[in-house]
């Protein structure tokens, strides 16, 4: 499988007790900040380039800080950021560590509102100065903002091209901070008009200021601050004065899940991690919906509110597929059921020869979807055995019966992951051939030159695994046939909401089609859809059209899955290769709540990736073609 960067993590946490309450409910102060720890671990699959944590502390005093960051780089950078926490706490008494009172007065990071982030760059923008949350600060406590997400937006220009025509100057020409001068201007003119209307009631000093955080509202920051964000997108929020929140996407794409109890109130990207760091049923944890914020004020009063309206609510399938901790129990559902829906197309390309089959998958991520395959050949197995005991037409024997039920699916662990491939080697043939022993195979795990091999994958996106290691490995076992078999449908399109796919030529179906073009001699589809593309650049991002669908147009997916079999198998390669991949049906039947399909099937869920794609598409066609 080659490991895809994609959707950051979020975790969000208010306290809705004192901090003394957890100190003699649960033996700490630290509750909060253990659950939020717990929270960034348990979706650490979602980031590892970097993370960081904020905090605001409530009650504070002037002259005493009350917003808190830390952030951190690299794989261990949540261990980091933790022990840089509890270093400030090394030096405490016994007594000091357990008055919790002591702690809300002099200790940093004792707070009552969290806000947790892992990234994955989507952008290749690298450095702490990019890594969340970002603060935008201010001497008034209510206009101190704390911001993170787990987003892409396709329409960066556009937006930038918009506040600083209205005169604002964001630091950096990044999303994040775009964002963060968008919330943050409208955050400060939300206090101002509060300042107004408490200095016309007569009020004066930290009167006002108590005013304005008593009544400052995140639903009018929102509703003015979004609407023209295009991307899918999970953003969090904390302010100076005790406001928290999360908004989500108004088309569904990226996800957010919450729980609320009587001490805390806690949002995640993904709801298997509520339910294991809290102990808590499935059923007691909600979905944020497409469009939705949930919001939690200074009071620790929570409220729902719809920012935006929903749109062709479109939630990611990959999310479902690959991305997503599988611990989650629909999310196990689905993918048992995507690769049951695949037992049809195998024994097509099997010749319904099952008794002369291997079945396997390629660690790890694809283990859920090879037990839902496995289920379908057993399925499909009682059903032969049945019709072939009916068909004896007497009360059959027990060597009858015992020649027909020893029949079975033989499934073994042929490839096993064995170890990382190290940056350092560089050298591109040496390179290649570190690549090809990142996998390792279990020998004698079928009959030489007699069995056929069937492992499933989740996806197949560039293919360079599959050709540098996997097929050239498994080869070496002797099997009459491998078919390799991806959970999930051909990847064609680039993803601009969040996954590391941006550009064409990473697209081991685009090359196919591409190839197979070259090879009929039909350039001229390629020329027609460039000049489409080309002519509709002046256009509103609204009215464009995706002309790259043209260059799979021609083809059927067998010729496009045969021309990628071409293009990955390694020369010398002894056992005929067969690639079976999942429809569009099968997903939509798999994860029928998710129908986000858009890296499969061209069908974008915002204007700005049909406008991006084409971009693509574009800058491909002018690096490799002369029209």
């Amino acid at each position: 499988m080659e490991i895809l960067k994609h959707e950051c993590g979020v975790a969000l946490i208010r306290l809705l007790k004192p901090l003394e309450y957890y100190q003699e409910k649960y033996g700490t102060w630290m509750y909060g900040l253990n659950k939020l720890y717990l929270l960034m671990e348990k979706q650490h699959n979602r980031g590892q380039e970097a993370a960081g944590l904020a905090c605001v502390k409530l009650q504070a005093d002037p002259g005493e800080e009350y917003m808190f960051r830390e952030r951190a780089l690299g794989a261990g950078a949540i261990t980091e950021i933790f022990g840089t926490v509890h270093s400030h706490f090394k030096d405490l008494t016994a007594e000091q560590l357990h008055d919790a009172e002591y702690a809300k007065k002099c200790l940093p990071f004792a707070g009552e509102l969290y806000m947790g982030h892992l990234r994955y760059s989507t952008t290749g923008k690298s450095g702490i100065s990019y890594v969340h949350p970002f603060l935008r600060r201010n001497n008034w406590r209510a206009k101190n903002l704390a911001l993170c997400g787990n987003f892409n937006l396709t329409n960066v220009d556009e937006i930038f091209a918009d506040i600083t025509a209205a005169g604002q100057h964001p630091r950096k020409y990044a999303d994040t901070y775009i964002m963060l001068e968008q919330v943050g201007h409208r955050l400060d003119r939300e206090v101002e008009r509060l300042y107004n209307i408490c200095k016309e009631e007569g009020l004066q000093g930290m009167d006002i200021t108590h005013a304005i955080e008593n009544r400052i509202d995140l639903t009018n920051v929102l509703k003015t601050s979004s609407p023209q964000w295009d991307g899918g997108y999970v953003i969090c929020g904390l302010t100076g004065s005790g406001e928290s929140f999360a908004v989500r996407d108004p088309w569904g794409i990226r996800p957010a899940f919450w729980y609320m109890d009587d001490e805390i109130m806690v949002l995640a990207s993904e709801r298997p991690v509520i339910q294991t760091v809290l102990n808590v049923q499935a059923d007691s944890i909600r979905e944020l919906l497409p469009g939705q914020a949930i919001l939690v004020n200074k009071k620790g009063e929570m409220r729902l509110a719809q920012i935006n309206r929903p749109k062709n609510v479109k939630p990611c399938s990959f999310e479902r597929i690959y991305f997503s901790r599988g611990s989650d129990i629909d999310i196990y559902k689905e993918r048992k059921k995507l690769g049951e829906r695949l037992v049809g197309p195998i024994l097509k390309a099997l010749g319904g020869d099952i008794d002369h089959t291997v079945f396997s998958f390629i660690p790890n991520t694809a283990e859920v979807a090879f037990y839902g395959m496995l289920e379908g050949f057993d399925n499909y197995l009682n059903k032969l055995k049945a019709e072939r005991i009916e068909a004896l037409g007497h009360k059959p024997t027990h060597e009858e019966l015992k020649q027909i039920l020893s029949r079975r699916i033989r499934s073994e662990k042929v490839a096993i992951k064995d170890i990382k491939l190290r940056t350092f080697i560089a050298e591109g043939n040496t390179r290649n051939d570190l690549a090809a022993h990142v996998y390792d195979i279990t020998y004698g795990s079928l009959t030489p030159y007699q069995d056929s091999l069937v492992i499933i994958d989740d996806s197949i996106v560039r293919g360079t695994t599959l050709k540098q290691s996997i097929i050239g490995i498994l080869d070496r076992l002797h099997p009459k046939k491998i078919v390799i078999v991806s959970s999930s449908p051909q990847v064609r399109y680039p993803d601009y909401y969040g996954i590391d796919m941006a550009s064409m030529e990473q697209f081991i179906a685009f090359k196919a089609a591409i190839a197979l073009l070259e090879d009929r001699g039909m350039q001229h589809v390629i020329e027609y859809a460039y000049r489409k593309s080309k002519a509709q650049t002046e256009l509103p991002k609204e009215k464009m059209a995706n002309y790259v669908k043209e260059i799979y147009a021609p083809f059927t997916d067998e010729e496009i899955s045969a021309k990628i079999v071409e293009l990955l198998t390694p020369a010398g390669t002894q056992a005929k290769v067969q690639i079976v991949y999942q429809t569009l049906e099968g997903l939509h039947e798999a994860c029928p709540h998710h129908p986000g399909d858009w890296y499969f099937s061209g069908d974008y869920p915002t204007p700005g990736g049909v406008k991006l794609v084409n971009k693509a598409f574009i800058d491909w066609v002018e690096q490799n073609y002369q029209f």
